[in-house]
């Protein structure tokens, strides 16, 4: 017997009619992170200095001997020129102090032979901040942002200037005052 309006069965019930779950039985319920802060700068620790490593390296330091030809020369391209420091404040209220490269997003996390100063975590409830969003750095003291190939991009506001959409894997300057919008955050830089 059926339905003459909805055509299911007049003999099912609510618990007949609830579908199996698809999952295989062994699935685990992993827990909800706990509550953080909105923004949180994670310093990249440093290594012992090695055996080998070359006279008058700062502790730390490892020689390029250790690491192929491509990550030493990138390790001394993406070194600071300068000690110069700048302040990210996020729109979140939190402000962090960088200096060097860094890597920013809701899970931030390098590739491989990359390597960064600062990895800097951001509490994006609507998710809309890709993981590895955004990637910063200096040049000759100036900062500089790069996007990361993020989902919902990312803008730069200059002062007195109109907006620039970044485009993915190029780097734009950004000067003091600056305001960079990732997706439904931002920070100025200061």
């Amino acid at each position: 017997m059926f339905c003459g309006e909805c055509g299911s069965s007049s003999t099912a019930t609510p618990v007949s009619r609830r579908r199996p779950d698809p999952r295989p039985s062994d699935t685990t319920v992993i827990p909800a992170l706990p509550p953080a802060r909105h923004v949180v700068s994670v310093p990249v620790e440093q290594a012992p200095a090695p055996q080998n490593a070359e006279p008058g390296a700062a502790p730390g330091a490892v020689s390029t001997a250790d690491v192929p030809a491509e990550t030493a020369r990138w390790m001394a391209a993406s070194a600071p020129a300068s000690g110069q420091r700048f302040q990210l404040q996020f729109s979140t209220g939190e402000t962090i102090s960088v200096a060097g490269t860094g890597l920013l997003g809701r899970r931030p996390l390098p590739e491989p032979a990359e390597y960064f100063d600062h990895l800097i975590q951001i509490n994006d409830v609507g998710m809309s901040v890709s993981k590895s969003h955004l990637e910063f750095g200096q040049d000759e003291g100036r900062l500089w942002v790069s996007d990361r190939y993020s989902a919902n991009g990312t803008v730069v506001r200059r002062p007195g200037e109109r907006a620039i959409r970044c485009e993915p894997g190029r780097r734009y300057l950004v000067p003091r005052g600056t305001r960079v919008e990732i997706a439904e955050q931002f920070f100025m830089v200061s």
